[in-house]
């Protein structure tokens, strides 16, 4: 227990103890609390100046930057205010960059009106902003006119493919465009477009059209810009040899002159639309590439004289008069402005050339329609062609030789054709069209050449000449193009037609010869010698009747062969077969007829008088048959 109270006892004077060295201490850190508040209240003062001195410094580094700035613009602007005042013409691209430092300096001080120079620097800036202005007009118009030069025709040709570039042997000179027979080719072929403008100039063309377009200058560029390059293009088509023609004019020229302006017009179309005028297309989309509503109305206004020249002249052959001969040049026509089709498209986009688009448009859709009604021109021609200058050798006629060319030309255009229906009426794809066309033209020239056959008076000559121009179409149309589309059908048909000719000639022109060469009334009705029979003898037959025989047959045949030695079959394998024909009824009954006959004439006094011919000699006179030549027998 007393140990226990001891430290009890001890317990008690430590506590004590730590209570005095609390008090002590917060007595100690009660004087700290008042001479802290003793300092700070000395310190304030000094704080508030720092803080107004710390202020004062931001206040002169933000002044002094600001003046720094401005001080800067200034700087900008002397620079720029000597190039201006030196101009574009030393240094285009020294200009255009002290114009856009301008530009900056003006939007500068526009967004910072608070400073009390900003008026005077503005107006300052206006002033300068406004004489470049005009001196990039002027250098923008000087530039144009420097680099615009016209196309040399030999440029031109060096951008086409090289199928389509002209020659010596094969300038474009009437009739099917040398230049178009190889459309097919054309159309895959790849054109280069020339640089109508050195490509070093265009950027620097660019910035200046950018800068007057910024400027609120669209229409003073737009003005100078196509002036200066429709002149160019203007000049470029003159002197590849596009004319201005009125369609009176053209009316009114010879065709063989017309034909050969239609084969020089489809070149120029073609050059035209493939490179000039797509060369200023891509032209305008470099200069005005800031702008493209400005870019579609500056190349309408360049183009539209020359895409109106060149239209001018197609649509005055399309509502010329209508001919058979022009048909093709209206198909070289037609098939120009399909191929071009997709191009003018392309390059005459936009609502300022809408009204061009259009006018192509309806070019093709004119050269269509008269092309349909020039063909139906000329089936309804042939059909009443009412030529009397028929050949009096029977020959093939003009008519049918011209027909046959036509529709062989035809197949030339067989694509063109075949949309050119199109535009008309459907087409199942098969050719059918131009089949039943084809076949309407054939029938027509057959009805025409009937009734030229009624024109000879005598039949087997009318059979001849039927003979030697059905025959004419059909060796035709086997080796052409159309053998396929008027198919065998037709052909077996118009072949038997020239058989039945070629008979009823042989019938027509030999039966009263054969009829002399005949025993029928030379033997008694009891004799043993029968008609036709070749064994039998000229028992009761009078020498008289027959000597008249043999007289009767030597005068027709005589007048037969002079007549038909001038009777021209021009065909040598159609010629040849008739004469075997002939030969095949004439020569055996004349062998039977001397067989049995000419004994009775043999004892008579000058029996050669009667027999002229031996079957031999005949048979090489009627060798001579159908040359187209007199001859005597």
């Amino acid at each position: 227990m007393e140990s226990l109270a001891q430290r009890a006892a001890l317990l008690r004077e430590s506590l004590q103890k730590s209570q005095q060295v609390t008090d002590a201490v917060v007595s100690i850190l009660g004087s700290f609390d008042s001479r802290l508040s003793a300092l700070d209240s000395a310190m304030r003062p000094i704080q508030v100046r720092t803080h107004a001195v710390r202020t004062a410094h931001e206040n002169i580094d933000r002044t002094l930057r600001s003046a720094d700035v401005i001080l800067t613009q200034f700087d900008r602007t002397r620079e720029a205010e000597r190039e201006i005042q030196k101009g574009p013409h030393e240094n285009l691209q020294g200009f255009l960059d002290a114009v856009d430092r301008l530009r900056s300096i003006e939007r500068f001080f526009s967004s910072n009106r608070s400073y009390r120079s900003s008026d005077g620097v503005l107006n300052h800036v206006n002033g300068l902003l406004s004489k470049a202005l005009v001196k990039m007009e002027g250098e923008f118009q000087n530039q144009l006119s420097q680099r615009s030069k016209p196309m040399e025709p030999d440029r031109l040709f060096d951008c086409l493919p090289s199928t389509l570039r002209p020659s010596s042997e094969s300038q474009p000179e009437g009739g099917k465009n040398p230049l178009s027979e190889n459309q097919q080719n054309s159309e895959a072929a790849v054109y280069s477009p020339p640089a109508l403008i050195e490509p070093k100039f265009v950027p620097l063309l660019s910035k200046l059209a950018q800068q007057l377009v910024q400027a609120g200058c669209q229409q003073q560029c737009s003005e100078i810009y196509s002036e200066a390059r429709a002149s160019a293009l203007e000049s470029s088509l003159k002197n590849l040899g596009v004319e201005k023609l009125s369609k009176d004019e053209v009316q009114k020229m010879p065709w063989e002159i017309l034909e050969s302006k239609i084969g020089n017009w489809i070149h120029f179309m073609r050059i035209a639309v493939k490179l000039l005028f797509a060369g200023e297309r891509q032209l305008c989309d470099q200069v005005f590439e800031c702008s493209q509503s400005l870019r579609d109305k500056c190349f309408a206004a360049i183009t539209k004289n020359s895409l109106a020249t060149l239209l001018s002249f197609g649509e005055a052959i399309a509502m010329s008069k209508r001919s058979p001969e022009k048909l093709f040049v209206l198909l070289d026509m037609y098939e120009i402005m399909c191929e071009l089709q997709t191009e003018i498209d392309t390059i005459f986009v936009g609502e300022s050339c809408s009204q061009m688009l259009d006018s192509a448009l309806s070019l093709t859709k004119c050269l269509a329609q008269t092309a349909q009604k020039t063909f139906s021109d000329f089936e309804e021609a042939v059909e009443k062609d009412a030529t009397k200058n028929i050949h009096t050798d029977g020959t093939v006629h003009p008519l049918t030789s011209y027909v046959i060319n036509y529709v062989k030309f035809l197949f030339d255009y067989q694509s063109t054709l075949k949309q050119l229906f199109q535009e008309f009426k459907k087409e199942d794809g098969t050719g059918s069209e131009l089949a039943a066309v084809t076949m309407k033209i054939m029938q027509a020239l057959q009805n025409n050449l009937d009734a030229k056959a009624k024109q000879y008076k005598d039949p087997a000559l009318m059979h001849i000449f039927l003979m030697n121009n059905i025959h004419y179409i059909v060796k035709s149309v086997r080796r052409s193009e159309a053998k396929d589309l008027l198919g065998d059908d037709w052909i077996q048909r118009h072949r038997r037609i020239v058989q039945q000719n070629a008979n009823q000639y042989r019938r027509i022109a030999w039966s009263k010869v054969l009829q002399c060469l005949s025993g029928q009334g030379l033997t008694s009705s009891g004799g043993s010698g029968q008609v036709g029979s070749e064994g039998g003898n000229s028992s009761g037959a009078s020498r008289a009747a027959v000597k008249e025989r043999f007289r009767s047959f030597n005068v027709l045949f005589e007048e037969i062969y002079q007549k038909q030695c001038s009777w021209s079959v021009p065909d040598t394998e159609l010629r040849e077969s008739l004469r075997l024909a002939v030969a095949e009824i004439l020569l055996p009954a004349y062998r039977s007829f001397i067989k049995r006959f000419g004994p009775l004439i043999e004892n008579s006094k000058a029996p050669g008088k009667y027999v002229k011919h031996t079957p031999e000699q005949l048979e090489l006179l009627l060798g001579n048959l159908f040359e187209g030549k007199q001859e005597r027998a």
